[in-house]
Parts: C-alpha cells; structure tokens; sequence
C-alpha cells in the first residue's frame, strides 16, 4: 500500500488539476459525449458535440430524433450508426423510466442502451460527484502497468482499483491516470525515461530486467 501512496502522490503532483476531457454543461450532455467517446478521442467527440449540442441537448430533442437524423453529426465519432440508435433508445428510456433525468445510480445507468460501467461511472463521478473509478483504455493500461492492479479485463481492473485505492481519492485518481496515459504512458512507445513514477513501476521494472538480460 505505501508504493500505491506514493504512486498517487506522485501523479497528483503532475495532474492535480487535470480533470474531464469531454465538454458538457449537463448531465445529460456528459452522458451523450461519454456514449459517443467509445473508440474515439475526447477531441473528436467535442468537435461534433460543440455543433449538436447547439441543436440538440436534452433527453426530449434526441427522443424525438430517427436515427438518421442524428447520425450526420456524429459520423466522426465511429460506429455512429450504433451510438446514434443507443444515444435515441436511452433518451426515450431516461423519459420514460426516469422522469426526464439521468438517474444518479449505477445500476439504473447502466440499464440505458449502450451503456456499460465504464460510462455510467463516468457519469457518476463527473456530472454528480460520486466517488467512481471508470476504466478506459488509459486507465486500464497504466494502472496493470505500473501495479495498481494485477488484472486481463477492465471490470477486474475497476474492481481492484477501488480495493487498493483510498475511496476519496477514486474520481481523481481515475483522472491523473487518464492523462498520464495520454501524456506519457501511451499505448506504444511509453515514454518510461521521463516518467515520475518509473522507479516504482513494474512496467518499467521488467523493461530493465529485459535489457539487462540482452545485453549479457
């Protein structure tokens, strides 16, 4: 536990500060921008959302909407075919089942179509300030990295991040590590030489080991 400490100090050092990516000025919107994230950057989605939103952005536009309708401003976003029937199905859901608003508990999100844990957390931690640890592929990529968590899906993952992690600190930390995914441990080429956490990382650890290795 002292090494996920200091890991934790560490990352709030550089990224403290740093929090949601996606633009959004309601719950609702955050979980439409969230929906259209899947498989995108956070950069893609802001572009579309800046000119839907301008249109539409409440459960009732996107309820009233066909699919066809809605897929044109979502086309960069991937899949948009899929998200644009989800994004309709869950606003029709959220009329319906929950008087107009997002529902503010994990269970009743993820019962929305096209949404998984990883959104409704999302949701949870940034639009009602609920302790939550979403798993992404940033987040599931530094944290089995570096030791946070020791697991082969993003559930466990979630699962192991909220065992060995403070639960005031879950939100936040969810943030720190979305943004040293981006900014230093990418998907390829991490940049472990410049990395604050290098020295307690198992990543890094193992690179070292292999170098050694190769070079006896």
């Amino acid at each position: 536990m002292e090494k996920i400490k200091e890991v934790l100090e560490i990352l709030e050092e550089h990224y403290g500060d740093m929090g949601c990516a996606l633009n959004f000025k309601s719950p609702f919107e955050l979980l439409v921008a969230t929906m259209l994230s899947a498989q995108t950057t956070d950069v893609t989605v802001n572009k579309a959302t800046a000119v839907l939103f301008e249109k539409y952005n409440t459960p009732e536009d996107f309820a009233a909407l066909k699919p066809e309708e809605l897929e044109p401003y979502i086309k960069t976003c991937g899949f948009y075919k899929t998200k644009a029937q989800n994004i309709i199905n869950a606003s029709r859901k959220i009329l319906t089942d929950f008087n107009g608003k997002v529902p503010k508990r994990l269970e009743d999100l993820t019962s929305l179509p096209g949404v998984g844990r990883k959104t409704a957390n999302v949701v949870l931690s940034n639009a009602f300030g609920v302790d939550a640890i979403a798993v992404d592929t940033h987040v599931f990529r530094v944290s089995n990295r570096i030791g946070l968590a020791h697991a082969d899906n993003v559930e466990d993952t979630e699962m192991q991040l909220m065992e060995n992690i403070p639960k005031e600190y879950w939100s936040r930390a969810h943030h720190w590590l979305i943004w040293h995914g981006r900014k230093v441990c990418t998907a390829r080429r991490p940049k472990c030489e410049i990395c604050p956490v290098n020295r307690l990382c198992n990543y890094y650890e193992e690179l070292n080991k292999s170098k050694k290795t190769s070079e006896e």
